[in-house]
């Protein structure tokens, strides 16, 4: 009976919530911090692989292409600022099993509807599946823009027939990391000579901003779309509480409406008291959050950004008539062909082929996961939010296949618009989480310090790079 009444009593940590638009949230206690990180692993590399698609296979390698290594640089500020962002995300969550979108909605109702409009917006032009289809085109000829259809639907049956949704993006994107991995040994051994690794101290001693010979848009798509980007950093709320990570832990996971078995859920998340007892537990998960992080999300992306720049320098870096868009691909791969063997070539784009569908997938996944979450949280209160996202997954297929079908299939091009409008969702949403995580959370785990700088920098920086990438972009318009 004690524990009953501990767990549906407003108190003061409750107390902190408005409820103008959403109830409090239930008073519970922290689970037990891990003490093996093994099992949990999972999200950061969930990010990483998701990730690794068009910023490390397309938009970095391209400007490596035309530039040289004197922009990698910005990989590490991008990954630097997002690790600290997916923190606040994450904070947020543990804290209280509700996704960062939720707790946006507790001051504006609408506040997720926005954000969610936003990642559909970024990601109905599916310039992954097309870039995915035409690497794999490059192998088996055919048209892309048909190969990216057939992708698309296999992708919107994978995500709505898994039993456990998060299990199946798991498992896909270990395989891809892993995948990524391999390739990047045999091609420091074999591929990148001693002139490549000559280069790499470009890297500092040349760092630049080549925005007039590639533009803002591009740089800022780099930028943004070094590690995750726009929509994919909010769904790591999603992400650790479908792996129960802290009061995620009483929140059930996302399922399949037909194969899956889905559990009742409050509409709202949890809280937990800043017991002593509570506090040392909060340490523990805020401990293993940060190295999970850090040796998954950071790590495996800065390095594959590095060695992927690296090898487009070393093989087609000054190759008179590059083409200027994702065809140099075509090129790097017959360059690594020649030096490596025939064999190379094929595996280095079966690599980017796989790396670039499964990104497709985790995009797909994510953007009506957080679609979802909003309608039920804010709108749908009494809907089944695995039969939501069941037909989100379906509208976004629908709609990839529609634009794909009229014609508009410029992977570069698509890809850059997706990461422009993804940094223009950074920039916002860096404020919004200084505001959740200093307003609604117990005093102690609060932000502060130099992680609260660091938001502040995140807002300054995307706010800077989004505004001068849409000036350019208008002025190109407008003389054009």
């Amino acid at each position: 009976m004690a524990q009953r009444d501990a767990d549906h009593t407003d108190v003061s940590a409750a107390e902190a919530f408005p409820t103008r638009l959403l109830p409090r949230p239930t008073v519970r206690e922290l689970p037990p911090a891990p003490t093996s990180y093994r099992r949990l692993i999972g999200p950061g590399i969930v990010a990483a692989g998701v990730g690794l698609s068009s910023g490390e296979f397309v938009i970095f390698p391209f400007i490596a292409s035309q530039v040289g290594l004197v922009f990698v640089w910005a990989a590490l500020l991008g990954l630097g600022t997002q690790f600290f962002i997916n923190l606040e995300i994450e904070r947020y969550t543990l804290a209280t099993g509700e996704t960062a979108l939720t707790g946006f909605s507790r001051y504006w109702r609408h506040w997720g509807l926005v954000f969610a409009i936003l990642a559909y917006f970024a990601n109905l032009w599916p310039g992954w599946a097309i870039s995915s289809a035409t690497i794999v085109s490059f192998m088996t000829g055919g048209t892309p823009r048909f190969i990216a259809i057939g992708m698309l639907i296999a992708i919107g049956l994978v995500l709505t027939l898994a039993p456990v949704v998060y299990v199946a993006l798991e498992r896909a994107q270990m395989l891809k990391v892993a995948a990524v991995l391999l390739l990047f040994v045999i091609g420091m051994i074999f591929a990148v000579g001693a002139e490549g690794f000559a280069a790499v101290p470009q890297i500092v001693t040349e760092a630049s901003l080549p925005a007039e010979q590639l533009g803002f848009a591009v740089l800022v798509g780099a930028l943004a779309f070094a590690g995750a980007g726009g929509g994919q950093n909010l769904v790591q709320s999603n992400w650790i509480r479908d792996k129960g990570f802290g009061m995620g832990h009483y929140v059930p996971r996302l399922v399949s409406p037909v194969t899956g078995q889905p559990e009742a859920k409050q509409n709202t998340g949890y809280i937990f008291e800043p017991t002593q007892e509570n506090l040392s537990r909060w340490r523990g998960w805020w401990r293993f959050a940060n190295i999970e992080q850090l040796t998954t999300f950071v790590l495996i992306t800065f390095l594959t950004i590095t060695f992927t720049s690296l090898l487009a320098y070393s093989t087609v870096f000054g190759t008179p008539g590059l083409e200027n868009n994702i065809g140099f691909i075509r090129t790097e791969g017959e360059v690594l062909g020649e030096r490596v063997g025939s064999w190379f070539r094929y595996f280095f784009w079966i690599v980017g082929a796989f790396s670039l569908l499964t990104a497709a997938l985790g995009i797909v996944d994510y953007t009506s996961r957080l679609a979802a979450d909003v309608l039920k949280t804010s709108y749908l209160k009494r809907a089944d939010e695995n039969r939501l996202y069941a037909l989100l997954v379906w509208g976004l297929v629908a709609i990839g296949i529609l634009v794909l079908a009229v014609g508009f299939d410029q992977p570069l091009a698509l890809l850059v618009i997706a990461a422009v409008v993804g940094g223009f969702m950074m920039f916002i949403y860096s404020g919004l989480l200084i505001l959740i995580n200093r307003k609604l959370l117990p005093a102690p785990i609060r932000i502060r310090g130099v992680r609260l700088v660091i938001m502040v920098w995140s807002i300054v920086l995307f706010g800077v790079a989004t505004t001068a990438a849409a000036q350019q972009q208008l002025g190109r318009l407008l003389g054009g």
